[in-house]
């Protein structure tokens, strides 16, 4: 049963799910948050309304006295803040006391890389020949093989297919231009989807648009494959194999990354395939681990034996 709120909070909630078209789990959770707040300026006589900047702080206080994690408390601080800003914006209020409330700082979380006999499992599963299974099985090689975001695979273009010495041509964050390289199973994958038997046959007569003629992967209406679709695909076959709740086209782009760095790949040309540009990202992205430095030193640097001698 859904927890009742105030009439301005409620309009907030309305507003969120009508003009945004925020998610049903979003607007529970911001129900529960308000509605904790509620409760607490009731019993501490603040009026919603004319709170101040130092209600706020107390409210997150006791937040964070009940054992809040620092997610719940930055979920929170966000749905006040919502909040608030949407009574400003309505003239409810004349000023918002969340304009200098910090939410907490959270840790960077990555996805757990998968293993490699995962990935395996995972692409020999796709081993179909009608072209959505030629499609999927050369997005899962090309998202794994390459490292690159979901958003630049769908992106590609026939032309960004820079021919026999497989490399992939695509644009990253900024619209910035990357080559990057991926090796023979993606590059056969990709050759079969483009045969006889896989993208022709999901081309209709006549495109609706020409960025979807020139797409690399196609829906089954013809047009490009979007984001959503792809992100899509991939899931729907990870579950036919067991990994659905482990596995995204994120996790692929962590694992190859991973997997490159664990067959001794330099992290600068990791950095390079992934698009980062600070090394700083990568370290954070692979999760370099301290036995993986200590043996990159040790094999690299010349006075490496003496490390650790008496």
């Amino acid at each position: 049963m859904a927890q009742a709120l105030s009439s301005d909070a409620e309009e907030y909630l309305s507003w969120l799910a009508v003009e945004k078209g925020r998610s049903r789990n979003t607007l529970t959770a911001y129900r529960r948050d308000i509605a904790t707040y509620e409760a607490w300026a009731a019993a501490e006589g603040v009026a919603v309304l004319s709170a101040d900047p130092g209600d706020l702080e107390r409210h997150l206080a006791a937040l964070r006295a009940e054992g809040r994690n620092p997610a719940s408390l930055a979920r929170a601080t966000t749905a006040l803040r919502g909040l608030y800003r949407f009574w400003v914006g309505e003239g409810t209020i004349a000023a918002d006391p969340t304009a200098d409330v910090r939410s907490p700082k959270l840790p960077r979380r990555l996805p757990k890389a998968l293993d490699e006999d995962q990935v395996l499992r995972l692409l020999d599963s796709v081993d179909g020949t009608d072209p959505v299974d030629l499609r999927d099985r050369a997005l899962l090689e090309v998202l794994y093989g390459s490292g690159a975001r979901i958003s630049e695979v769908v992106g590609l273009s026939l032309l960004d297919l820079t021919g026999d010495d497989g490399m992939l041509r695509v644009f990253g964050k900024g619209a910035k231009e990357r080559l990057v390289p991926i090796g023979r199973p993606a590059r056969e994958a990709l050759d079969r989807w483009l045969g006889p038997s896989g993208r022709p046959r999901m081309t209709p007569h006549q495109f609706a648009r020409r960025g979807d003629a020139e797409a690399v992967f196609l829906n089954v209406r013809g047009a490009r494959l979007s984001r959503q679709g792809a992100w899509a695909a991939v899931q729907a076959r990870a579950e036919r194999v067991g990994l659905g709740d482990v596995v995204s086209p994120h996790v692929l782009r962590h694992s190859c990354a991973s997997h490159m760095l664990a067959h001794g790949a330099d992290i600068r040309v990791v950095q390079e395939v992934l698009g980062h540009v600070s090394i700083a990202t990568t370290q954070l992205y692979t999760r370099l681990s301290q036995d993986h430095l200590r043996a990159s030193y040790q094999r690299a640097h010349p006075r490496a034996g003496g490390v650790g001698d008496g």
